[in-house]
């Protein structure tokens, strides 16, 4: 959610010219300067993930207790669309929008995330809503742009966004009566086939489902209704997989493909054509929340120890979205974001922006991290250019016109 995250759709055709798959080791294409955005977190071109970004980074502000900078609230709102949808990047948000605008449902699902869990911003976040709702295809599901062909993450993603503005998912249908879990069970790999109970990103030409974890660790979310920043289910036991009947029970299956694809490493890996197999940082940390929304958190033990060890330096290359999913790892698992490995993830991720309204002591935050809210309905910056931002929207671009692969950078990646 992944993360993710961004090029051109001309620099992002340019690398998949070059290399069979995308990868989050892949290396980014040089991006210019970041324009002059007072409030945006981070400081590379946000051309291509500005509200990905600043989306995930409030939404994991918020879970640490932390109140953003209301100078950073007002740089997201601005970029919304009358029609309550959000582009990855609006370099005039005095401009009207229009048809050329390239509005997405993932930049928007994430927005109403965030802007949901902070509160106060009913009227953006109910604008965004009714947009999702228009964007919804026949099958019940969303692909990343408006019309096209739905996919997982883009549908998980949208799930998140109804279930954090207090909208069902199952009650929001498509013309022909199809809901979100529809689509995703029409998404889920079947048991015996190979890579069975993992969800697929999209059929391939031929209709065939392939197991992609950056899809799977989506498609549990989805299908469990919750949102990016989740926290831990009860404790279960991996599921055997069986048939599923319901959503429920697809997300079920994802989890038990998850603690099967990080036994061997206890991380995922992405590949490169002609380069090694390389650590997924971002990917993991989504896997990490899918576990513990799924009552697994037991199972992440392994994957949150080499997080702790690995993940700093990855966020510190690749800025504010992987600092956020670091904070929501730490989030969904009941570990300390403020001692993470050795790392403060919350300071960290707030000297990406403007300086937070507010910012709880250790004493606070103690007490805060012993209660189980649920699911939440400048003095330097870190360089946000790195490898898991390339990849995000400007590859989501090209699935939506149907040259492309995943959403949030790391679509349609060989996992193992």
């Amino acid at each position: 959610m992944n993360v993710r995250r961004t090029v051109t759709a001309i620099a992002a055709t340019a690398v998949i010219a070059a290399a069979a798959a995308p990868t989050a080791t892949a290396a980014p294409a040089t991006a210019p300067a970041a324009p002059d955005a007072p409030g945006l977190h981070g400081s590379t071109d946000p051309t291509y993930d500005g509200v990905w970004r600043q989306s995930l980074t409030l939404l994991a502000q918020d879970t640490t207790g932390v109140r953003p900078a209301a100078q950073a609230v007002d740089w997201l709102t601005a970029q919304q669309c009358a029609d309550g949808a959000f582009a990855a990047f609006r370099a005039d948000p005095a401009a009207k929008c229009g048809a050329k605008t390239p509005v997405d449902s993932n930049s928007t699902a994430a927005a109403v995330q965030a802007l949901a869990a902070l509160g106060g911003e009913d009227t953006a976040v109910r604008d965004a809503v009714r947009w999702l709702r228009s964007a919804q295809n026949p099958d019940g599901g969303w692909g990343y742009l408006p019309g096209g062909p739905s996919d997982t993450n883009s549908t998980s993603l949208v799930a998140g966004a109804l279930t954090a503005a207090g909208t069902a998912p199952d009650g929001v249908r498509s013309k022909k009566g199809k809901n979100a879990h529809d689509a995703l069970l029409k998404l889920s790999v079947p048991c015996g086939a190979d890579g069975g109970g993992a969800f697929a990103y999209q059929p391939d030409k031929k209709g065939v489902l392939a197991a992609n974890a950056d899809a799977t660790a989506a498609g549990v979310l989805g299908g469990l209704d919750r949102t990016l920043a989740t926290k831990a289910a009860p404790a279960a036991d991996p599921a055997t997989c069986a048939e599923p009947r319901t959503a429920a029970d697809a997300a079920r299956n994802g989890a038990a493909h998850l603690v099967t694809a990080l036994a061997a490493k206890g991380y995922l890996v992405s590949s490169l054509a002609g380069a090694k197999d390389q650590p997924d940082h971002g990917n993991t940390a989504d896997a990490v929340v899918a576990l513990a929304a799924a009552g697994l958190t037991d199972r992440a033990d392994r994957t949150v120890t080499w997080l702790k060890r690995d993940g700093a330096a990855w966020a510190a290359k690749s800025g504010p979205a992987a600092w956020s999913q670091l904070v929501l790892a730490a989030h969904a698992t009941g570990a300390d974001p403020r001692d993470f490995g050795g790392t403060d993830l919350v300071q960290r991720l707030n000297a990406t922006g403007p300086a937070p309204e507010s910012v709880p002591d250790a004493k606070d935050t103690a007490a805060e991290d012993g209660k189980d809210t649920g699911d939440n309905a400048k003095d330097s910056k870190d360089d946000d250019g790195g490898p898991a931002v390339i990849w995000i929207v400007g590859i989501g671009l090209l699935v939506g016109i149907g040259i492309g692969i995943l959403l949030s950078g790391r679509r349609k990646k060989r996992q193992k």
